[in-house]
């Protein structure tokens, strides 16, 4: 099934609504927020607007998002790195004072060589800092490859833009302990439910999840868990993943509602790219992905409350139709609930189970509406 099909026509194609954002938007800085640094989810936003057939909507949101909260300035470049010589570039892996230099030498590359060929050079080395800022290097990478790859004659705006996410991914490398393998012989499944939930004493919040992510090497399980999956087919395992955390998002009604839909979102990007990667590139990223998961469970869960159970139905005892989800998420606003709808619907068209939909549906009563404020009581907690 093809997702765009099930939505209205729109007046102005995919790829002009997004070159049209990504103009609205170039001078937008990595970042946001007054005393945070929050990831500038423009870009991605915007695309996953479009692709969710609300292409007419897209710049009307540009506007909307740009005044939500402001930007910080784009970083300057400082020091050239050669991306020849390894004692200069890896040093600045994770250093995001050097965001302005990681977008200079990939605006350099995607000059030089076809964006695939740059894309295949850099994955295996910003892949073990797959968690920076929460994912969002990976997510706006995958968004911007969309769009190239959909462009008959990819523009200047598409090629920054895919050097934009392939710096933010290197300024804000981070690096989880301990070594992913997928050497075991658990169904995916059975792994989140077996990972042990370590308790917290006065309930979760964006300090203590800071806190336990940084305490995950001596957080009982953790290393032991990063080798249970067994390795599967790229893409059935990447829709394991997107299940069990659409399925972990329903359940945890409890939990700040930003953080866990990139348990869904992460996964769903490397959908979008491992087509675009050699095969032997497949299952390192996917022991990647399955590390990231199992800390969004230590650093966000305390429990398994209502996971493996029906009882999301009682939350979302009959989700809206398929085809209006894509107008609900335009019309709510807020970037993440957009992104999480049009991954919850790119999946749900692969596998057509009833936690997708249901799960695109509760971020949106979930999440505040861009335009009351975003986020949690006022606090917008993208980050742990």
């Amino acid at each position: 099934m093809n997702l765009r099909r099930v939505l209205r026509m729109p007046s102005i194609s995919y790829s002009d609504a997004v070159n049209d954002a990504l103009e609205r938007m170039n001078d937008l800085g990595y970042e946001r927020g007054q005393g945070v640094d929050l990831a500038n989810h423009g870009p991605m936003g915007a695309e996953a607007l479009a692709l969710l057939g609300q292409e007419d909507e897209v710049a009307r949101w540009v506007g909307r998002y740009r005044r939500a909260m402001e930007h910080h300035e784009p970083p300057a470049a400082r020091f050239a790195l050669d991306p020849a010589d390894e004692s200069s570039w890896r040093p600045a892996l994770g250093d995001f004072r050097r965001a302005g230099d990681w977008e200079l030498l990939f605006a350099r590359e995607l000059a030089e060589a076809h964006w695939r060929d740059v894309l295949v050079r850099w994955w295996p080395r910003l892949l073990p800092g797959l968690f920076a800022g929460l994912t969002h290097g990976l997510i706006r990478t995958a968004h911007a490859v969309r769009a190239l790859s959909a462009a008959g004659r990819p523009t200047r705006l598409q090629r920054d833009e895919l050097a934009r996410g392939l710096a933010y991914w290197a300024a804000r490398h981070t690096v989880l302990p301990g070594s992913p393998r997928l050497t075991g012989h658990r169904e995916l499944s059975a792994a989140v439910a077996e990972l042990p939930r370590v308790p917290q004493e006065g309930g979760l919040g964006p300090g203590t999840a800071r806190a336990r992510l940084d305490g995950l090497s001596g957080l009982p399980g953790y290393h032991e868990a990063l080798e249970w999956p067994a390795a599967e087919h790229a893409p059935r395992l990447l829709g394991e993943m997107t299940l069990q955390f659409a399925d972990v998002y329903l359940g945890h009604p409890e939990v700040y509602p930003v953080p866990l839909v990139h348990g869904v979102t992460a996964p769903a990007a490397a959908r979008i790219v491992l087509p675009h990667l050699p095969y032997e590139l497949h299952g390192p990223t996917l022991a990647r992905l399955w590390q990231v998961q199992a800390a969004f469970l230590f650093a966000f869960t305390t429990d398994r409350r209502g996971e493996g159970t029906a009882d999301w139905r009682s939350e979302v005892p009959e989700p809206p139709p398929i085809a209006e989800l894509g107008a609900r998420a335009a019309e709510h606003g807020d970037e993440h609930v957009i992104k999480f709808t049009e991954a919850c619907l790119r999946e749900y068209a692969l596998r057509p189970d009833p936690r997708y939909p249901a799960a695109a549906f509760a971020a949106q009563r979930r999440i505040t509406p861009l335009d009351a404020g975003g986020g949690v009581g006022g606090v917008r907690p993208d980050t742990p």
